[in-house]
């Protein structure tokens, strides 16, 4: 695997450091991903699971535009790949988009979220709550990276799983 992450500082204020470790674990995902086929990207994890690399590149995808577009800038678009009759979509319905669409979507998703809150203070509430709370930048960059870490550990397991490769 080709590694194009940057290392976050390991001394820089609050806001530069959630960012730039949000941005590394991002990057972690892509490098997990990196070098692999459409086929390879939907290999599940385990049965019954339906976790797979593509999908967790689509849920990430979801993920960025519902934090960053819809509880942050309050814009209420409508996800990607699940719905109220299929919540797990991003997972389950591999086979209606392409790798390339869905890193498509997923980078497109990731540029718009470093638009959205570039420049606010980590204090700034969205502009829609989440289950009746308010809720802040900061609160929601945490977030970020905690999904980002959670998910890059399964992708960890299933890029070994495909090829045998690891990495940090």
């Amino acid at each position: 695997m080709t590694d194009t992450r940057v290392d976050p500082a390991f001394i820089a204020d609050e806001s530069t450091m959630l960012h730039s470790w949000l941005d590394w674990h991002r990057e972690t995902l892509a490098v997990k991903c990196a070098g692999l086929s459409d086929e390879q990207l939907r290999v599940r994890s385990a049965e019954p699971s339906t976790l797979s690399l593509l999908g967790l590149v689509r849920h990430m995808a979801e993920v960025e535009r519902n934090w960053f577009r819809n509880i942050l800038d309050g814009e209420g678009v409508a996800p990607f790949y699940y719905s109220d009759d299929d919540p797990d979509g991003d997972f389950d319905t591999l086979e209606t988009s392409t790798a390339e669409q869905a890193f498509a979507r997923w980078r497109g998703e990731v540029a718009h979220a470093r638009e959205l809150s570039a420049g606010l203070s980590l204090d700034t509430i969205g502009k829609t709550q989440r289950r009746d709370h308010d809720v802040s930048l900061r609160w929601i960059l945490v977030h970020m990276i905690e999904e980002y870490a959670r998910h890059n550990g399964h992708a960890d397991i299933i890029r070994q799983r495909i090829d045998g490769v690891t990495g940090e």
